[in-house]
């Protein structure tokens, strides 16, 4: 059988780095991995030209392909080489060039750590607040401010506006891929205007869930692997170059669930909201939902060496339309330093704007955006900023996929707990 370019960092292994190359190339065999066994009624999922999800078989014409673990962008197939064979040994190398080398060049990076943890902070965040997910909610309104009322009308309008709470309680699980490109800036000092540089780094992401509180995410950018879950208990995050760990706190869900994913955990979540005002965004005048995170949830999340001071979540929902047309958080950090010393603080800010809304069995789902993320770190010497910028397309979104088990979402066997 031949070798097959499957990217897949062992998920369930403690393994060393040299194991790890060895199991990113393993032989596998040559059957649709992520195609589940459908119940009645239900339906294949349809294929993309813009996304490749088979590895030819290079060494028989008439061989099977394999399918890839992660779908990648064309653009990033044919950009790699000259001919098929020519592109896969590309790819060999570029995997493996993530264990043998430190050397920048994604995102404007200074080593291969510091893109990593970029490619998660913008590639795979999740939100402050845990969110019911398996049926929609509705909200007591006795006592309740007019900010909330109003908060609570808006809700409602978005739930007609994309598809009707019994179209949406019909979902049991979801499926979505789409590609994505990413550029970056370096860290400036200042409070200068900064821009990304250099070329844009594209990949694939698959994202599946299921009720209640279950959800996986694989994304590749540039060959490189992030990895996230959450089995109901727990949520964590894990890569191609580093082990993996548990998110302190509840299981919480994928802040891309709220762009335009999810829209039944939209409609949950900023039934809490108030409304603070109203905001003209992509030319659509929107009004603006505002929730902040308690102070106790926000102690559960905080590590021996971190403590979250805030973490806001607005969303902008249009006055036209009623849908969600951006979704945005700034969450405050304070790194707590040694004795003596000043501590430092990092302010995140992620905007999402959020388009090209396309009917997915009767409900609205959004199909691009993009997606802009400020770090800021500051103290009483230092005040440096990054922008990351990220622009994503859904290629696929099908629900009620059958055959998904409990044992598909369960974590990495090596997950670290703080």
């Amino acid at each position: 059988m031949p070798l097959s370019f499957v990217i897949h960092i062992g998920r369930h292994t403690n393994q060393s780095k040299a194991k790890q190359i060895k199991d990113s190339f393993h032989i596998a065999k040559p059957a649709i991995r992520r195609k589940k066994k459908l119940g009645k009624g239900q339906k294949t999922l349809i294929d993309s030209s813009s996304m490749r999800k088979l590895c030819p078989n290079f060494d028989k014409v008439n061989g099977l392909e394999t399918v890839l673990e992660v779908p990648i962008p064309e653009d990033m197939w044919t950009g790699i080489g000259s001919s098929g064979f020519n592109r896969w040994q590309n790819l060999q190398a570029l995997m493996r060039a993530q264990f043998s080398s430190d050397k920048p060049s994604h995102l404007s990076t200074s080593s291969i750590h510091e893109f990593f943890a970029l490619l998660k902070l913008v590639g795979s965040p999740l939100i402050p607040l845990q969110v019911q997910s398996d049926h929609t909610l509705t909200r007591p309104l006795k006592d309740s401010s007019i900010e909330a009322l109003s908060a609570n009308y808006i809700v409602k309008q978005y739930i007609a506006a994309i598809g009707g709470i019994s179209s949406l309680d019909s979902l049991k699980s979801m499926y979505a891929m789409g590609q994505v490109k990413m550029s970056g800036s370096e860290m400036r000092q200042g409070d200068d205007r900064i821009q990304p540089i250099g070329k844009a780094e594209v990949g694939g992401f698959v994202l599946w869930q299921k009720n209640p509180d279950l959800w996986h995410f694989e994304l590749v950018v540039s060959g490189f692997k992030v990895n996230a879950g959450s089995d109901g208990k727990v949520a964590w995050t894990q890569s191609s170059y580093q082990p993996c760990h548990a998110n302190k706190g509840p299981p919480r869900p994928l802040r891309r669930f709220f762009q335009g994913l999810d829209p039944r955990c939209t409609a949950n979540l900023f039934l809490h909201a108030i409304c603070v005002g109203e905001k003209t965004i992509s030319n659509e005048d929107c009004f603006m939902l505002k929730l902040e995170t308690a102070p106790d949830i926000l102690q559960g999340q905080n590590t021996s060496h971190t403590e979250i001071i805030r973490h806001i979540v607005w969303g902008y929902f249009s006055q036209r339309t009623g849908l969600l047309v951006k979704f945005e958080d700034i969450k405050l950090v304070k790194v707590k330093a040694a004795e003596g010393d000043d501590p430092i603080f990092w302010e995140t800010s992620i905007e999402s704007v959020i388009e090209d809304y396309k009917y997915i069995d009767g409900i609205k789902i959004a199909h691009g955006g993009k997606t802009v993320a400020i770090f800021h770190r500051y103290s009483t010497t230092q005040n440096h900023k990054r922008r990351i910028e990220e622009t994503w397309r859904i290629e696929e979104v099908d629900f009620n996929i059958g055959g998904l088990s409990m044992d598909f979402f369960l974590p990495p066997s090596d997950v670290k707990r703080e």
